[in-house]
């Protein structure tokens, strides 16, 4: 439905004038802070997609995927026997089977999601894109955040991008899908609200600000922009998408604020692992060491947290 996307126009100074006035939302205080970290832990993508990632490296993180908070301070919190995990495993397609194994092994079910066409850049012939998805979701992966061409936004080819995701939906089968707009590389929020809306039309599951690898990752103007997005498409079709701002993402105030732009913009039903995730690799060590002196009343020592 290009009609969708043809009169665009996104009110910049509005968007970015309100995105600063997020930024000075306050901070929510004991309890209250407690719980809303608990709930993004239970959002978080743990990822790592470093070019030294090995099997063991890959193993550390599952345990803390399914550990991700002290039992003891869980205990503190009286929410020792929740089941609080994280959301998903991040890997590359080469270590999914590692990811996999290490999460069955632990007696966990939580899913392993692997970035996969041509990701970061975009740039490899479609036929790789599609196959590199086909061999993730063999090697048992139940996510995959495939990463759109930008050359196709920047250059207005909307159809291309509608029939490449279309593909990309095609080869994930079961698997659900991620699309990566690397908002950071698109030129305006125009193109944004554009092509957050070609990634649902063609079936995406959730739309993603960034790849993480970008010089802008994920901002609050291209959070809001995407967010409205997600809302116009629901009013229009009923279908629900879910939302990932990845990319720069560590601190645990950081986490929040994004959490409390989602229950503003989308509303409560959005904030859950199935329409919600924080992609990030170093954000759970910041919300981990909150807690403990939420807990304790003081900071904990280096080696007083597992590694996150």
């Amino acid at each position: 439905e290009l009609g969708w996307i043809s009169n665009v126009y996104v009110n910049r100074p509005a968007v970015v004038r309100h995105a600063e006035q997020i930024k000075k939302w306050k901070t929510l205080k004991g309890n209250w802070q407690a719980a809303w970290l608990l709930k993004a832990v239970t959002c978080i993508d743990l990822t790592t997609l470093s070019g030294d990632d090995t099997p063991s490296n890959v193993q550390r993180l599952c345990f803390k995927a399914k550990h991700p908070i002290r039992e003891d301070l869980l205990k503190a919190l009286d929410m020792h026997d929740k089941g609080i995990t994280v959301g998903a495993v991040c890997v590359y397609p080469a270590r999914v089977t590692d990811a996999v194994n290490a999460l069955k092994a632990a007696g966990c079910n939580i899913p392993v999601a692997s970035v996969a066409a041509g990701f970061p850049s975009g740039q490899t012939p479609l036929e790789t894109k599609l196959a590199e998805i086909k061999l993730a979701v063999e090697y048992g992966a139940r996510e995959i955040d495939i990463v759109i061409s930008r050359s196709l936004v920047l250059t207005g080819q909307w159809e291309g991008l509608y029939k490449e995701i279309c593909q990309c939906r095609k080869a994930c089968g079961e698997a659900h899908m991620k699309t990566i707009l690397a908002t950071g590389e698109l030129g305006s929020l125009a193109n944004v609200y554009k092509a957050s809306m070609i990634a649902m039309m063609a079936g995406s599951d959730f739309i993603k600000t960034s790849t993480g690898k970008e010089v802008e990752n994920a901002t609050f103007p291209v959070g809001i922009v995407m967010m409205r997005a997600i809302k116009e498409y629901y009013w229009q079709t009923g279908n629900k998408v879910g939302f990932k701002p990845a990319g720069g993402i560590r601190t645990a105030k950081e986490a929040i604020t994004w959490l409390m732009l989602v229950k503003e913009e989308l509303g409560v039903e959005w904030l859950t692992p199935e329409l919600f995730r924080l992609g990030a690799s170093s954000l759970l060590g910041d919300i981990e060491q909150q807690i403990f002196y939420h807990v304790t009343g003081s900071y904990p020592l280096q080696h007083e947290l597992a590694m996150a």
